[in-house]
């Protein structure tokens, strides 16, 4: 029996659609203009959302992800790619303004409170390293190393936000989320306080493809440290997809089960979460599985 039978992401589609509307009626209000980037999901489960066409092939190199077709481009203006532990002081150049980043679901394992637990409350939650649990958990994390990286800016003016706060969360090498799926730990989330240049990277493993939904990462974005660890509003949530030549490069890993067969039967237009529009999602990659890979994606919030 697959373990991601009744995996939904969207929590049910009674709950997603109206938000789902919403956001393909911004879209055409805005002409369907793609997004610029400057740097680095769950949905409905595949017995709603799988499909057989296979998404547009991607090339890498070591530098960054060039898409082999306009459709599945990541962000056409882009960085070079911080180092996992920046320490970086200045504010980097001021970004161009532009509409902000899609929101979506986050899903019905974001352990902010809003399903049930809450890690953004514990002791430790706030670190750059997810690979292992915290709290008195001990496990680690098996899978090829990523750092994300996440420029967070200002929509209106394209200016750094230092101070913000982002909670990232993502699933196992396997397709699982700690806490509800593997109850014993909580790897693979944290939250990152972004630096003078808007900029927050954690260290993790690159996410499997569990059936029915396209690799990506979740991630909610708050005003403050305070807002975050107090049960405020985040004021962005969203997710992060991932360009199909790295998840199959990763997916070749033992440790990654039935992932490329999962994603040899998905697409970016087919997917519940990103076939509305994902060039402002997709994040740069570079890297290889022998150095790790960096995924970097900028967020105008």
């Amino acid at each position: 029996m697959d373990i991601h039978s009744d995996h939904d992401d969207h929590g049910g589609l009674d709950r997603d659609l109206p938000h789902l509307l919403d956001r393909r009626q911004a879209l055409r209000w805005m002409g369907g203009v793609s997004l610029a980037g400057l740097l680095v999901a769950c949905g409905l489960d595949g017995d709603s959302a799988e499909s057989s066409s296979p998404a547009p092939a991607t090339t890498t190199t070591p530098a960054t992800t060039t898409p082999a077709a306009p459709a599945a481009t990541s962000s056409t203006t882009q960085l070079t790619a911080l180092t996992p532990d920046t320490t970086t002081t200045a504010p980097t150049d001021t970004a161009a303004p532009g509409a902000e980043i899609p929101d979506e679901t986050a899903g019905p394992f974001p352990a902010d409170g809003s399903n049930g637990p809450n890690v953004l409350a514990d002791d430790g939650v706030v670190r750059a390293d997810l690979t292992t649990s915290f709290g008195g958990l001990t496990g680690t994390a098996d899978g090829v190393p990523a750092v994300f990286q996440l420029a967070i800016v200002d929509a209106a003016s394209g200016t750094p936000l230092p101070g913000a706060v982002v909670y990232l969360w993502h699933c196992t090498a396997d397709g699982r989320y700690s806490i509800y799926e593997i109850a014993d730990e909580n790897y693979l989330r944290g939250a990152g306080v972004a630096d003078d240049a808007g900029r927050v990277a954690f260290t993790s493993v690159f996410p499997g493809c569990y059936r029915g939904r396209w690799p990506h990462c979740h991630f909610e974005v708050y005003p403050s440290l305070a807002e975050a660890t107090s049960g405020g509003t985040a004021i962005k949530t969203s997710q992060l997809a991932l360009p199909q030549a790295d998840c199959e490069v990763v997916y070749t890993d033992p440790s990654y089960g039935n992932s490329a067969a999962n994603l040899a039967r998905l697409s970016l237009d087919t997917d519940n979460v990103f076939r509305d529009g994902w060039s402002e999602q997709l994040a740069t990659v570079a890297g290889s599985t022998d150095e790790g890979f960096t995924a970097s994606l900028l967020v105008r919030v």
